[in-house]
């Protein structure tokens, strides 16, 4: 009988730092990029010195900015967990499901590289909510 995995192997885990470095890459730019239309730092308008703002474009302004905000937020959470995958191969944790201690399978760290429950563990999660 063989014997379950308790962790991945380090050639595992190298392929995993390797996508999740990549992601990391793309996440950074975007949260850039999102920063720069939040701050107008990519615009060349004079919007925001010009003083005859309409009511309804400055309402619609401040709407994009909050959604533009609430996209960066977002972003900056995922990086956060990327990172803290990172920190997890470095420990040799990672993939390793944080209420079973069973490893979470690894088409669903491809597609959740920073996950740290198995899918059972969250759709039950979901339920009881």
């Amino acid at each position: 009988m063989e014997e379950e995995k308790t962790r991945y192997s380090d050639e595992e885990l190298e392929e995993f730092r390797q996508l999740i470095e990549e992601k990391l890459k793309v996440a950074e730019d975007d949260y850039e990029h999102t920063m720069d239309a939040v701050m107008n730092r990519d615009s060349n308008e004079a919007d925001d010195t010009a003083p005859t703002y309409h009511a309804l474009e400055e309402g619609s302004e401040v709407q994009s900015k909050e959604q533009l905000m609430s996209m960066a937020m977002r972003q900056q959470k995922f990086i956060a967990g990327l990172k803290a995958a990172l920190v997890r191969i470095d420990n040799k944790t990672y993939g390793i499901c944080r209420e079973t201690g069973k490893l979470i399978p690894k088409e669903r760290l491809r597609a959740v590289p920073h996950a740290t429950l198995s899918i059972e563990v969250k759709n039950d999660r979901k339920r009881s909510h």
